[in-house]
């Protein structure tokens, strides 16, 4: 956060952090720095290495709610929790079977528009509860924006032409 010059929040101003992400890398990209000594080119290349990775963090609203955990020192949930409700897994199971059938491309559609509404949804109740520091709830929503994040990679995967 302190690096991409954001508050330490799950609210981020996206256009911001892209403007500090690229004014970052103008600055350190390995690219200005092929003429200079070795040493200056490996601090170039750890420093927008590092840069890359706070950005990708904070873009995403799923490794951002995450990291703003970890930094308060509670461990994500695990697979293996058996917080989630079980109407929640039973919708997470019917996608799934959904994804399993041969590939359609209306059926398909339906699931990234149900992806996207599911995870649009999620992203505002995890902000609800960082904003009311309600960080168990915010680990538990955040569970279930993994399950749905993979079934996006699912998705993608089912989506590229083979």
């Amino acid at each position: 956060f302190r690096l991409m010059d954001c508050d330490r929040s799950f609210r981020i101003d996206a256009q911001q952090l892209q403007r500090r992400f690229r004014s970052l890398q103008r600055a350190v990209h390995p690219d200005r720095f092929g003429q200079r000594p070795p040493k200056e080119q490996y601090y170039s290349e750890q420093h927008s290495s590092l840069i890359n990775k706070a950005y990708q963090t904070l873009l995403n609203p799923l490794s951002r709610g995450l990291y703003l955990l970890e930094l308060s020192g509670v461990e994500p949930a695990q697979e293996t929790d058996s917080d989630a409700d079980s109407a929640f897994l039973m919708e997470i199971m019917e996608i799934n079977e959904k994804l399993a059938e041969p590939k359609n491309e209306a059926i398909l559609e339906e699931i990234e528009a149900l992806i996207k509404v599911k995870q649009e949804e999620l992203t505002r109740e995890v902000a609800a509860a960082f904003e009311r520091d309600d960080l168990q709830e915010a680990k538990k929503l955040l569970a279930k924006m993994k399950y749905f994040a993979n079934l996006e990679d699912k998705l993608k995967a089912k989506k590229i032409p083979s």
